[in-house]
């Protein structure tokens, strides 16, 4: 696919498409919101109840709100994990799973990529990541490969592998969507953003031969439960692939779409809203039926976010979100003249197979003349005695910073076979060196942050950066089983009985 036969609409079309993609994002959250979390079969075709032009609040859209005031804040070029992970930590209080986990993590120094895959088993594989993609491709629309590298970004605060190769599937084929209309070249894109040995991958594919061969949307939607029964409910392979049945089994229809997307069943609101998003695109909001925009207006509905802590205003309604991220778009292009130049090749892999190779356990740190990087190689966790490996890497250094120093301040307790080290660097080159940190035998805190302090050439003050471990076994998640028969949860169940008897 040439740039020659691949070109943007015009800015009129381009904002159509934006809103028609918040607009379906609304819709499908909105229709698939009541039967959220259950795992069966359903069969609908309209709203279970009235929204009168009042969506109904979703997270899907809440974190999407966030990483835009992001961006405005920051500047789109400028943002990095540590970013992420900052505003995770004020903006987002939403309390489930992986969110909450995410949250704690980047609180101890764990930043993305660290808070999605530490503590994390059970979560990290599951629905959280892929459903905030909209943002990436609206903003990197028609360059997939732009899309993808934010997608991981944004996964990597909760989730590693399916989890984070789910984001980068429905990014690219969303962001392809503002050029490309066919469903079909679309999945096929999406594909070309993700390993071919992964369960993504192969739900995905498992769900396109049932409908290859002709086969009903339910056959196709239970053989894509029975491959993932061993991973459980809410999980990304699953709920990805039911959104590909719902957009291939809806043979472009939006209503039908959305409720092939709800009737499979789990996580609801997030299969419908996310097919109903590309739609949007692919339709624009001019496209789309009035009786499925006239139901949920422009309003948007807010649930997780911190409205005091997030550094700017975020959208109030899906008109100004529209505007905020077309006026985002107008900057990059000043930034990056082919900003707004579509990827020569939409299904090339070469880009996502670097973003493949990216150690979910390494941290970043952006200092003024260089970039250095830790990786845990034996993961973050210190286990008292014994050693643990960590790979210290030098990149984008600038041009007269020839020699990179670093020395650990290590407490007295503590042994390393480096203590003190040099990387040769060179600009646009990268450098790395592994050395060996030993615990005492006797870790009595449960957090543990080491300094190493850098300097250069020309840069003789030394710069601290703080490595964070953890002490293995020292953090234990609840799983999330409400304790139905406790005190406070009947509390809190007779006060909202009461709270829905005085809204009626």
């Amino acid at each position: 696919m040439s740039e020659t036969t691949c070109q943007l609409p015009s800015k009129e079309v381009m904002l159509d498409k934006i809103r028609g993609c918040w607009i379906g994002k609304n819709i499908g959250g909105t229709l698939g919101a009541p039967m959220e979390c259950d795992t069966s079969m359903h069969d609908i075709s309209w709203f279970t109840k009235e929204p009168d032009g009042n969506p109904l609040p979703n997270d899907d859209l809440d974190l999407q709100l966030a990483w835009l005031v992001m961006a405005e804040f920051y500047g789109l070029e400028h943002i990095n994990s540590r970013h992420f992970g900052e505003m995770w930590a004020n903006t987002i209080i939403g309390p489930w799973g992986e969110y909450a986990n995410c949250r704690y993590n980047c609180n101890c120094g764990f930043f993305p990529p660290l808070s999605g895959s530490c503590d994390n088993d059970g979560l990290n594989r599951s629905n959280g990541a892929w459903i905030r993609a909209e943002i990436w491709a609206c903003l990197c629309a028609g360059r997939p490969d732009d899309a993808i590298r934010y997608a991981w970004m944004d996964a990597s605060c909760d989730h590693i592998t399916d989890g984070i190769y789910a984001e980068m599937f429905v990014a690219a084929m969303e962001a392809a969507a503002f050029c490309v209309s066919d469903i079909r070249q679309l999945i096929t894109i999406g594909l070309c953003k993700i390993p071919d040995e992964c369960r993504l991958r192969e739900s995905i594919e498992l769900a396109i031969s049932y409908y290859d061969r002709g086969e009903t949307w339910q056959d196709a939607r239970n053989a894509v439960v029975k491959l993932n029964e061993d991973m459980g409910w809410f999980q990304a392979p699953a709920n990805v692939a039911f959104t590909v049945i719902a957009l291939l089994y809806g043979e472009g229809d939006f209503g039908k779409t959305i409720c092939t997307a709800v009737n499979c069943g789990d996580d609801t609101d997030c299969t419908a809203a996310t097919a109903g998003a590309l739609l949007g695109i692919v339709y624009g909001n001019s496209g789309l039926p009035e009786k499925w925009k006239s139901a949920v207006g422009d309003a948007l509905a807010v649930i997780s976010l911190h409205r005091f802590s997030i550094p700017a205003a975020y959208p109030q309604t899906v008109t100004e979100l529209t505007a905020r991220v077309a006026r985002l778009r107008d900057i990059g292009e000043l930034y990056d003249p082919d900003f707004l130049t579509p990827d020569a090749d939409f299904t090339s892999r070469q880009a996502a197979e670097l973003i493949w190779k990216k150690s979910s356990y390494q941290l970043e740190y952006n200092l003024i003349f260089a970039n250095i990087s830790v990786e845990y190689l034996d993961k973050p966790y210190l286990v008292p005695g014994k050693p643990n490996r960590v790979r210290v890497g030098v990149d984008e250094t600038i041009s007269s910073a020839n020699t990179i120093f670093f020395h650990w301040n290590l407490p007295e307790d503590y042994q390393c076979d480096s203590p003190s080290f040099d990387i040769g660097s060179r600009n646009y080159c990268v450098g790395d060196l592994t050395v060996t940190i030993t615990p005492p035998e006797e870790i009595n805190e449960s957090m543990i942050y080491l300094e190493l302090e850098v300097s250069s050439s020309d840069h003789q003050f030394p710069t601290p950066i703080i490595v964070p471990f953890r002490k293995a076994g020292s953090t234990n998640f609840p799983k999330g089983k409400m304790n139905r028969n406790s005190n406070a949860c009947r509390r809190m169940f007779a006060i909202n009985k009461r709270i829905a008897m005085f809204r009626k």
